[in-house]
């Protein structure tokens, strides 16, 4: 079985690297084949992370190579696409190769037609605002990342959505050694584009470190300042995240109420807890599926009520490691790839032969 993968990015991207490319390996000893071909390479990681968009003048190459590898598709059983082909062209383009005879296998891992249908400019929601529909509606499988985007894949005519989490992978994530820090640490990992996230809970942060014994790391952040808060900025790497995260004593994932967020996977929250750390998370979209209130960690509405998860958490060395075990044991039975390799094998195999 050969497979043509589209991504959207090298492996540098997070959204690729967790959807597409940790599969690749274990799918490759059941026997498929794959030809990787994302649209943006690493080198334009750091000016996406950034928050720049990439310039027209540079896609435009980008969507010739894509469109050479699609003129070979008959050379495969199956298309993998990461979102959709080509971003910002209209859907008719896409429908070209739907109608190919090669069937294809669409993943989500966030609310991509929100890029469209809530664009500032009237012209591109006109336009494209139900484009992401009509890729959904042709697909073989859809494959969301939470039910949130099931929900407008089954709205739009899809033929067959399956909901599979953004997953780790077990053999790199060790739990938590629970270090004695000198300073109750709370840790936060990202990338540049989402630091402003951290501004959501700068009042609660602000009030915990007020107290003198406590401090915040953030991984993958750009430069912030939090007035009052003691901020480290740690430069991520895929060799290191792992082991910056086992420093921390919580981990957090603060975000706004908007319907971009609603469609988060909570890969964070599911990171921070395959180290076993309890965490401490704005109750939007799937965080209140993952985060069971009390058990692993606390959803935090407000800022007293993350105020108060602080406090707690800090108080109670024991009620961490509680809480960390209890998330682990989570991700070991639901979010973690040694579980769902299987499930997307299945979806693969019965895609393409459908």
């Amino acid at each position: 079985m050969k497979v043509l993968v589209l991504t959207r990015y090298g492996r540098l991207g997070s959204s690729s690297r967790y959807r597409f490319y940790q599969y690749l390996p274990h799918l490759e000893r059941q026997g498929m084949e794959f030809d990787i071909a994302p649209l943006l390479g690493d080198d334009y990681i750091p000016q996406i992370y950034s928050g720049h968009r990439v310039a027209v003048t540079d896609l435009l190459p980008r969507f010739w190579q894509r469109l050479s590898k699609l003129s070979q598709c008959r050379c495969y059983d199956l298309i993998w696409v990461e979102k959709e082909i080509f971003p910002y062209l209209p859907y008719w383009i896409e429908r070209l190769w739907a109608d190919s005879r090669v069937p294809y296998i669409v993943d989500y891992d966030d609310a991509a037609y929100h890029t469209y249908d809530l664009h500032s400019s009237w012209l591109v929601r006109l336009f494209l605002g139900k484009k992401i529909d009509g890729v959904m509606r042709e697909a073989k499988v859809v494959v969301a990342g939470n039910s949130y985007i099931a929900e407008r894949a089954a709205a739009a005519g899809a033929k067959r959505v399956e909901i599979l989490p953004t997953v780790i992978d077990l053999d790199r994530y060790a739990p938590s050694l629970q270090v004695h820090n000198s300073l109750f640490t709370i840790g936060w990992i990202g990338a540049p584009v989402t630091t402003g996230y951290l501004r959501h809970v700068h009042g609660p942060l602000k009030e915990v470190c007020s107290e003198g014994d406590t401090a915040v790391i953030a991984v993958g952040a750009s430069k912030i300042s939090l007035e009052g808060v003691p901020l480290k900025i740690v430069e991520w790497s895929e060799e290191s995240e792992v082991a910056e995260m086992q420093k921390f004593d919580v981990g957090i994932m603060p975000l706004p109420n908007s319907p971009w967020e609603v469609g988060k996977c909570g890969l964070k929250l599911i990171q921070y807890m395959g180290v076993a750390l309890p965490v401490v998370a704005s109750p939007i979209g799937v965080n209140s599926r993952i985060v069971e209130h009390g058990e692993n960690g606390f959803l935090a509405e407000t800022a007293d009520e993350w105020i108060r998860a602080f406090h707690v958490l800090k108080a109670n060395k024991a009620l961490r490691r509680r809480m960390g075990a209890i998330g682990r044991a989570k991700v070991e039975k639901e979010y973690c790839l040694q579980v769902t390799v299987p499930a997307m094998s299945r979806l693969l195999r019965e895609a393409a032969s459908s």
